[in-house]
């Protein structure tokens, strides 16, 4: 996720529209594999993911803005195969009750650990970078999305220190970006590792932090790994997190 000097950008309005940012992070299940199957995408797109070139734009990997389309983190998260993400569908859903554009910036990496994302981290420096880059421009920060916490779920000390680490994580966050009351968005994981994923779950539902909602993956489809939700759970998993979005801060 290379940062350059200035923020390019394409297809975006004048700088007079409104734009609502929102930060998609986490590991692979908001990177998005639906649709993945032996290293490739199928390149079936719902409908519900669709693009919108006039209204819904994403920040590549070398912070130029464009029409958002699936697969949202192909330049981002480079090491798998990505696929269809919550991210277009919740954009979708959202822009017909909130004036002006939606900027996405994703940031999520697959097989990601909690501890991986702690402030000097790569991946959480990374992730703060882009989400200023996203703002240089004009528009607001609205949220952060985050799915994370499968790679959590196989040791007790990491299950453990989950809700600590989520916890510190919103306030690094809130804090470098200047936002000390941003909504984050959190998931509830629906899979992982079976001795541990209820205590990761429980730890996420537990953390009571203003502004800070969990939704909850479990029930959603699973592909044959059970591990990645299937094309159709991440619309739906978008479409949850659209909702909790406008019931809560939209």
């Amino acid at each position: 996720m290379g940062i350059s000097s200035s923020l390019q950008k394409t297809d975006q309005p004048t700088t007079t529209t409104k734009k609502h940012i929102f930060i998609l992070s986490g590991q692979s299940n908001m990177a998005g594999r639906g649709g993945v199957k032996n290293k490739q995408w199928d390149r079936i797109v719902p409908d519900d993911c669709k693009p919108d070139p006039s209204t819904i734009h994403r920040l590549n990997a070398n912070l130029i803005y464009e029409t958002a389309q699936e697969p949202l983190h192909a330049d981002i998260d480079t090491a798998k195969t990505c696929g269809v993400g919550p991210g277009m569908s919740f954009a979708n859903a959202v822009k017909d009750y909130i004036k002006g554009v939606i900027d996405l910036v994703p940031c999520a990496v697959g097989g990601t650990a909690i501890v991986e994302w702690d402030k000097g981290q790569k991946l959480y420096e990374d992730m703060v970078r882009r989400a200023k880059a996203a703002a240089s421009s004009g528009g607001e920060i609205k949220a952060v999305l985050w799915y994370q916490g499968e790679s959590d779920t196989s040791l007790e000390a990491d299950a453990e220190c989950y809700k600590s680490k989520m916890e510190s994580l919103i306030q690094n966050i809130r804090s470098d970006l200047g936002l000390p009351s941003l909504p984050i968005i959190q998931v509830a994981i629906a899979s992982g590792d079976e001795k541990y994923t209820e205590a990761v779950r429980t730890a996420q539902k537990a953390i009571d932090l203003p502004n800070v909602v969990c939704v909850d993956a479990k029930g959603l489809e699973l592909k044959e790994d059970n591990l990645h939700l299937t094309t159709a759970a991440q619309v739906q998993l978008g479409h949850l997190l659209a909702d909790a979005y406008l019931k809560h801060f939209g």
